[in-house]
């Protein structure tokens, strides 16, 4: 049994410390509970504390040298659970401690207990999620403040577990159309590998041995044969390089813009992109106006939130342009980027009075165009993929059987 300190928050607020024998830490922060307290710190003192651990605890904050962070699955958990639990009556430091002591072994193990200890400290929800950006954007943080300030966070949480819903499901639908054509160009130049640097080499030594003249398209494939089994390696070492340097150069701010632009401009692909990105741009705009966001802080949080360097870069400009007081509707339209209908629908809601109801409505639009444009992407995409791979299946199949047609129709021939 080791012996623990403690510092704790009574259920007035008021701070309180001291120390208690107990088996472990759990044990102890269990023993702190049951008097009625909630915990800030507990730690290990006097002859417990092992070298050891402290030697295990010195290693482990050396090797986690990046901040824990929560994947977007872990934030719509939290938020939903912490609705909730405040909906239900709760205080904030309360079900922030209720959260913190359900370990699941993920980076909400650290974030939750940091959120809590902040909180009991006198910190601001919103000043303590904007600690950790990694795990909770600057969308998640300015909404949590405005439901501060009005006084329902509750429901704001409500609201921003439905906005990360749409946008999840937005991600799911581009990545589930993107999953297929990704798995068929892979499995089809992994078989073209495999014929031309197995399968063909086989059949050389027959081809040599029967003799003869072969057709251009066998020359050219055993041509390749030959130069994949000896030069391949290089070719795949160019390739793993190419790739590295065209990873690099997209993180930078040219090389997103070229990349980001190339996306819109991507037969079939476009479509895709494009629709997700202003359904995305228009839902959080709504989203952040409605709880009462400032247009400006809002166009500045949507900019950081849109994913498209060509997309952001446009919204920066028609952010400068709001700040001389014209409306948002005309600086986006005049970039020539956003889709005339899109800006169009926006004006009128402008000129009505109802922006928020606007965005909703080209959001909503802009969702369903983006179901349409995934079903016309994976309906186009199926019979060029077959198109595809039964042009190398039948370019391999013809030069080899042209081969043996050739050479075996000479040796029946009659000899004079």
């Amino acid at each position: 049994m080791a012996t623990y300190s403690y510092i704790a928050r009574t259920k007035s607020g008021e701070r309180t410390e001291g120390s208690l024998d107990a088996n472990d830490r759990r044990s102890a922060l269990a023993i702190v509970e049951q008097m009625g307290h909630v915990p800030v710190s507990i730690k290990e003192v006097g002859a417990g504390a092992s070298e050891d651990t402290t030697r295990k605890r010195s290693r482990f904050s050396f090797e986690r040298r990046r901040p824990p962070r929560m994947n977007s699955r872990d934030v719509l958990t939290f938020s939903t659970e912490m609705s909730d639990l405040l909906a239900s009556g709760m205080t904030l430091g309360n079900a922030l401690n209720i959260l913190a002591n359900n370990k699941t072994g993920r980076a909400s193990d650290q974030i939750l207990p940091a959120l809590r200890d902040e909180i009991l400290q006198g910190s601001s929800l919103s000043a303590a999620l904007a600690q950790h950006p990694a795990s909770f954007p600057p969308l998640y943080s300015s909404m949590i403040r405005a439901g501060e300030a009005s006084g329902a966070l509750s429901e704001i949480l409500t609201r921003l577990v439905e906005h990360y819903e749409r946008v999840q499901e937005v991600k799911e639908k581009i990545i589930g159309a993107l999953v297929y054509p990704a798995i068929v160009i892979v499995m089809g130049l992994g078989v073209l590998i495999f014929a031309v640097t197995y399968v063909i080499p086989k059949f050389k030594p027959i081809l040599d041995e029967l003799g003869g003249t072969l057709p251009f398209s066998t020359r050219l494939l055993l041509g390749l044969s030959k130069w994949a089994v000896s030069y391949g390696w290089i070719a795949i070492a160019t390739l793993v390089a190419l790739v590295t340097m065209a990873t690099r150069a997209a993180k930078t701010h040219k090389g997103q813009l070229w990349w980001h632009g190339l996306l819109l401009k991507l037969p079939l692909i476009k479509g895709i992109i494009a629709s997700g990105i202003y359904s995305n741009f228009a839902r959080t705009l709504s989203t952040l106006l409605t709880n009462g966001v400032p247009v400006l802080q809002a166009l500045g949080i949507v900019e950081k939130t849109v994913g498209n360097a060509v997309i952001a870069a446009e919204i920066r400009t028609a952010r400068n342009r709001v700040t001389d007081g014209t409306t948002i509707s005309g600086p986006l339209a005049s970039g020539k980027v956003f889709p005339k209908m899109m800006t169009d629908m926006l004006a009128v809601g402008e000129q009505t009075g109802n922006v928020t109801g606007a965005l909703s409505h080209i959001a909503h639009r802009y969702e369903q165009l983006l179901n349409r444009n995934i079903k016309i992407f994976t309906t186009a995409l199926e019979p060029i993929m077959i198109f595809m791979i039964a042009t190398l299946v039948g370019f391999v199949a013809v030069a080899i059987l042209s081969a043996v047609f050739n050479l075996t129709s000479g040796l029946n021939a009659p000899v004079p």
